[in-house]
């Protein structure tokens, strides 16, 4: 059954792509898996195509790929930092008002997709993550992240970006996407 589920898939895939719709798109959210409904991957699909035509959707793309590339790179230097910096930053630590700002605006993103995702509401969650551009660019232009003489505020703020990255990648793995 799971041969011709992807047999079917990949047949899906081939259909958008002559469609017109981006190949990076189509496995940004053939990539999250667990799917079996073809035609919710579509509706998937086309919300984020459209939502990556927006101002909003690109400057998030944008700041997805900051966040991430910093992470990742953390990452690489530091053994054992991905298990330090999973699950929520902690708001004690949190010292500026623009780090505040997406510590709240990640909060609240995570009260308002999940549920629109369990609606497949995918339109809904795209504008639910357009509410993260705002709070992102202000912490950019801000926060500086990488505090060395500050490790527990370092590790708070790369938490934070590592939210960021989780609370995107629960839509589709925009790590997939080209900017």
């Amino acid at each position: 059954m799971e041969s011709l589920l992807a047999f079917f898939a990949d047949r899906l895939k081939v259909q958008m792509r002559e469609k017109g719709v981006r190949h990076d798109i189509v496995d940004a959210v053939f990539a999250l898996g667990g799917e079996d409904d073809l035609v919710r991957l579509l509706e998937r699909v086309e919300a984020l195509q459209s939502f990556l035509g927006t101002d909003a959707g690109k400057n998030l793309l944008t700041a997805y790929g900051r966040a991430a590339n910093i992470v990742r790179a953390e990452e690489k230097k530091e053994k054992g930092l991905a298990a330090k910096i999973a699950g929520a930053a902690d708001v004690a630590l949190l010292e500026q008002a623009e780090e505040k700002n997406v510590a709240s605006a990640l909060a609240e993103l995570e009260r308002t997709v999940k549920p629109a995702l369990e609606r497949e509401d995918f339109s809904g969650a795209m504008k639910a993550l357009a509410g993260l551009r705002t709070p992102i660019d202000a912490f950019f232009d801000k926060v500086t992240v990488n505090v060395l003489d500050k490790p527990a505020l370092r590790l708070n703020r790369l938490k934070l970006l590592n939210q960021i990255r989780a609370a995107m990648d629960s839509v589709a793995d925009f790590s997939r996407i080209e900017g």
